[in-house]
């Protein structure tokens, strides 16, 4: 096992820089400095701007890793390990990153896309420390049962099995001690790395790391904070509440704290477990087909889906095979879309699906996806020749995800600005389509999908709909009742106000060009004047005609000066 040379080539005490976000985290840059030299990730830039700078940089790590075995595998291989080894900001930056498929190799998103965030529990301080820290009393007037050794551990937080005084079984889930200084360091300098990208790369304006940063920062604050996740797993459980389909285990607010979390413990057959799910005669295309439904449900009937829907968090109940029902948990990343974006979303997959190609480049256009000055005509020639091929198949074989990814990467040639939400959204749209053909290979999700967003279409133009939304907005329109004469009378003198800057702006633009028309003239009689008196100092036959006396010569050189100095 190498390690990084002790305090690396930044060692020695801080001076007057410790405020530059390098030199404030040194130890951690040193670290991640060895780490892309163990890896030899430099050679991923080979070619590459700044390529042969960053190798310099390196020369002295790269000296104590010249016989790395790890240098010899497979460069993407590479640069998942090293984020494994980083730690937990970098290997969820990995997993994010591995969801921007509209611009990445896709070799290199599957492999940061299988980041394992897995590693070995914390042993101090104790389980029973934290708790009785967290909750101020003794683990005994809570616990009947509590297990010291993790039975699941990542890399910021672990889970123990416990059992509550009146024999409730319950996980309980604790933030790993100093995690938060950790995920402080890694984002300051993620965050100096994205700007250093995006302002000094083509890629990097497209993609836009400062942004991505700023998201994933709220994304991992909230993992490290439990209550958001008790909050998110409440919420997701009041929505399919009394459901067949999906399970929400139970959250037990009177114990959940900031760095704690006490939750139901369920029994379920892991989702990827293929094996055990046929043992138990778990009816496996009806649950591929209900996944997908459960997807479309959260999108467009709860706008709040589960953003982190990959196998290890989710399970399969043992007691309905023939009707199965999905577990879910660790519900820390949620999902939601504005109105507009549910809508153009669901209006563009009706539009694909109906190979209306010319209605799906105007949509990108309506909602903002794609500049206002794209031509629809060149856009719609281009989504024609991603998407005819890929419709030459089959519909079973052709996948849902992949042709959103093959979409957004089209449109990011028209400057098309992915965001967040839909990223979140296409991630978990992969995840879902990926754990249904591995279920059940023949699954056609285009024609689960299809019907669900004819239905909801047909839903949200039903005028029983609208009348229905008139009636959920009518004790606002109620409430604005008292104040709607003021409010008019504020339009109405707006409105005036608003008359009279116009007015006032017009009268100031008419008395701008009578100035302007009066300055030019002066200009042009000041010139005509300056001319006049410089021929009639020196031609005779024009002095003579000015009556010869050098008063009138010099009377029209005042007069021009006079003109040319004050033509304001």
């Amino acid at each position: 096992m190498f390690h990084p040379p002790a305090g690396g080539i930044f060692a020695g005490p801080l001076d007057s820089r410790a405020q530059d976000p390098i030199v404030s985290h040194i130890s951690r840059l040193n670290k991640v400095l060895f780490t892309i030299a163990k890896y030899r990730l430099v050679e991923l830039l080979a070619g590459k701007p700044g390529a042969r700078r960053l190798a310099l940089l390196l020369s002295p790590y790269r000296l104590f890793c010249l016989f790395a075995p790890q240098g010899k595998l497979a460069k993407y291989t590479r640069l998942r390990m090293a984020m494994e080894e980083l730690g937990p900001i970098y290997i969820k930056f990995g997993q994010l990153l591995s969801t921007r498929r509209d611009f990445l190799d896709l070799e290199l998103a599957d492999e940061l896309q299988s980041l394992q965030d897995s590693v070995p529990p914390f042993l101090q301080p104790g389980i029973e420390s934290l708790i009785e820290t967290a909750l101020g009393l003794p683990v005994s007037s809570v616990f009947k049962e509590l297990e010291t050794t993790a039975f699941a551990s990542a890399s910021v937080a672990q889970v123990h099995r416990a059992r509550l005084l009146d024999d409730s079984e319950v996980v309980v889930k604790v933030l790993r001690p100093g995690i938060e200084q950790i995920v402080a360091d890694d984002i300051t300098l993620l965050k100096w790395l994205a700007e250093l990208i995006e302002t000094h790369t083509d890629i990097g304006k497209r993609l836009r790391p400062i942004e991505v940063v700023s998201d994933y920062e709220k994304i991992i604050l909230d993992e490290l904070d439990l209550r958001s996740e008790a909050a998110n797993t409440a919420q997701l459980a009041r929505n399919f509440e009394g459901s067949s389909v999906l399970y929400v285990p139970r959250v037990y607010w009177d114990f959940t704290r900031k760095n704690m979390l006490v939750m139901e413990r369920i029994h379920g057959i892991p989702v990827a477990d293929v094996d055990t799910l046929n043992a138990h005669k778990i009816n496996l295309k009806r649950l591929a087909e209900t996944g997908v439904d459960i997807f479309f449900t959260q999108v467009f009937d709860h706008n709040f889906f589960h953003a982190d829907m990959h196998p290890g968090n989710i399970f399969v109940a043992y007691d309905k095979p023939e009707a199965p029902q999905y577990i879910a948990i660790d519900c820390a990343i949620i999902g939601s879309l504005s109105t507009a974006d549910q809508e153009y979303l669901a209006k563009n997959l009706l539009a694909i699906f109906k190979r209306d190609y010319r209605k799906v480049a105007e949509l990108h256009v309506a909602c903002g996806w794609v500049p206002a000055t794209t031509r629809i005509h060149e856009f719609e020639s281009a989504i024609r020749s991603v998407c005819e091929p890929i419709f030459e198949k089959p519909l079973k074989d052709i996948s849902f995800g992949q042709l959103l990814v093959q979409l957004f990467r089209t449109a990011g040639k028209f400057d098309m600005q992915v965001q967040p939400s839909l990223v979140l959204l296409q991630k978990t749209l992969l995840n879902v389509e990926g754990l249904g053909r591995q279920l059940y290979p023949e699954l056609d999700l285009w024609q689960t999908a299809l019907p669900y967003l004819e239905n909801w279409n047909t839903r949200r133009l039903n005028p029983l709909t609208l009348l229905r939304r008139v009636r959920d907005n009518l004790p606002n329109w109620i409430d604005q009742l008292p104040v709607l004469p003021q409010l008019l009378v504020d339009a109405i003198a707006q409105s005036r106000q608003l008359t009279e800057i116009n007015d006032s702006l017009r009268r100031q633009q008419a008395q701008a060009s009578r100035l302007h028309n009066r300055r030019q003239w002066r200009h042009r009689a000041a010139g005509f004047l300056t001319l006049l008196a410089a021929l009639a100092s020196l031609s005779p036959p024009i002095n003579q005609w000015l009556a010869g006396t050098p008063v009138v010569t010099l009377v029209l050189a005042l007069g021009g000066a006079y003109l040319l100095c004050f033509k304001s």
